[in-house]
């Protein structure tokens, strides 16, 4: 087969437009084999069944276990430097560790789900991070930091594996919608953990250690929902679209990729030290963990909304600017009137929301099938990780070294813009170039 195939269908879903996005670059000419044909995110879209609700409600439960081990460490980490003689630069590098562990993991889970099958290897994955959340809150600092290691793992096969199978699985025309969907579903959890951990920390039998491990429970239900979709889920090496190679050559992918990146580092950063920085200046801990919840919860409403104020419109790229422009807004308020910190949690929130539905919206949007959409996540998430880990430890560092939250939090409004002139490139309605082999 020598020529391209039909773009019109496809293209109409995923924009809503009766024309073909174009693409940053020539795209290959084989596109038309029997493997992409059958590929569900394919030309073959009116073939497809609807999303079924069984397979949404599978992705939420992912979607749910995704933060909900991770954010809770921010409210808690007062106590656990106090508790564990932890010093600011290690407390950093804890918040760091995830970031680094989903940079060196996340390129592994494309050539993994093709050798074992996306739900399999998400099973095994719900599986570990179970493991690891259970050996980071045993009473040992190396348990500590080890789980962290186990369970960052586990959240990066989650985090690659689903922007591939909604690619695969669910109607171009709704990435979006479920997308958003999960990302709601996630920040609920995360939002709903930071501001738990610290009552639980101070109500429950082993402190900050057993307010650690509280999200296990939806851990182990995921995995359950998970095990029977085991179940004729084949690898898919022999396909056409499982050979996807990453798209490093492609400019736009790599403004995907540091999109997704810099609002990583925002997120990160304000869920490790958001309650630190309160807290010293003279909010209490629980307070200070409500604010954190606060600020959650308004991101979850952004992402929530944002797929119904962006109906329609196919170019996102001043969307994505925006949003990365009120999550500097959010850090300048915090620098210039720490007094309002609700309104920068409110400006950090909304900002924040919406960047993380459009970064995670562009690793399937922007690719052309989910062999690219795999890929295309696995860049964005190892690269992008890799950037945003540089975060919350550079925040340590800084406050250790000035003793004042000035300089930490001028460098983060700072980046807030550099994620504005990214989103703004990585919003354009075009696709990926992927150079035949």
């Amino acid at each position: 087969m020598s020529t391209r195939p039909t773009p019109i269908p496809r293209q109409h879903s995923t924009s809503g437009s009766p024309t073909t996005a174009p693409t940053d670059s020539t795209e290959p000419a084989e596109r038309t084999d029997s493997a992409e044909r059958t590929d569900p995110a394919g030309p073959a879209v009116s073939a497809r069944p609807a999303v079924s609700v069984g397979l949404v409600i599978a992705i939420c439960l992912v979607a749910a276990n995704l933060r909900t081990t991770l954010t809770g460490v921010g409210a808690l980490l007062p106590e656990i430097e106090h508790g564990s003689g932890l010093t600011s630069s290690w407390g950093g590098l804890l918040s760091t560790l995830p970031l680094l562990t989903f940079a060196a993991t996340s390129p592994l889970v494309a050539r993994a789900s093709h050798r074992w099958g996306s739900a399999r290897l998400l099973v095994a994955a719900l599986g570990v991070l179970a493991v690891g959340t259970v050996v980071r809150s045993l009473p040992s600092v190396i348990c500590l930091f080890a789980g962290t290691v186990i369970l960052s793992a586990a959240i990066a096969f989650g985090n690659v594996l689903l922007p591939a199978l909604i690619r695969r699985s669910v109607p171009a025309h709704r990435i979006q919608g479920v997308s958003a969907l999960y990302v709601t579903v996630m920040g609920l959890m995360a939002a709903v953990s930071s501001g738990v951990s610290a009552p639980l920390a101070h109500t429950v039998p082993g402190s900050w250690r057993t307010a650690l491990a509280w999200g296990v429970v939806f851990t182990v239900v995921a995995f359950l929902a998970w095990l029977p979709r085991i179940r004729g889920d084949k690898p898919q090496a022999s396909t056409a679209t499982a050979h996807s190679p990453v798209p490093w050559r492609s400019r736009l992918a790599w403004q995907v990729t540091f999109f997704m990146g810099l609002q990583s580092l925002a997120f990160y950063t304000a869920v490790a030290w958001l309650p630190s920085i309160l807290i010293d200046r003279g909010t209490s801990s629980t307070t200070a963990g409500w604010m954190l919840f606060y600020y959650q919860v308004v991101s979850l409403a952004a992402s929530s909304l944002l797929p119904l104020l962006t109906r329609g419109r196919h170019d996102q790229r001043w969307t994505a600017a925006g949003a990365a422009v009120l999550v500097a807004g959010g850090f300048t308020v915090l620098v210039a009137a720490p007094a309002l910190s609700v309104l920068a949690c409110t400006l950090l929130g909304i900002g924040g929301g919406a960047c993380l539905v459009l970064a995670l919206t562009f690793q399937s949007q922007r690719a052309g099938n989910s062999g690219e959409a795999a890929a295309l996540a696995g860049m964005a998430q190892s690269i992008g990780y890799l950037v945003a880990a540089a975060g919350p430890l550079l925040l340590g560092i800084l406050h250790d070294t000035t003793h004042s939250w000035t300089l930490p939090l001028t460098v983060l409004a700072a980046l807030g813009i550099a994620t504005a002139v990214a989103g703004h490139g990585a919003g354009q309605d075009r696709h990926i170039h992927q150079p035949s082999h």
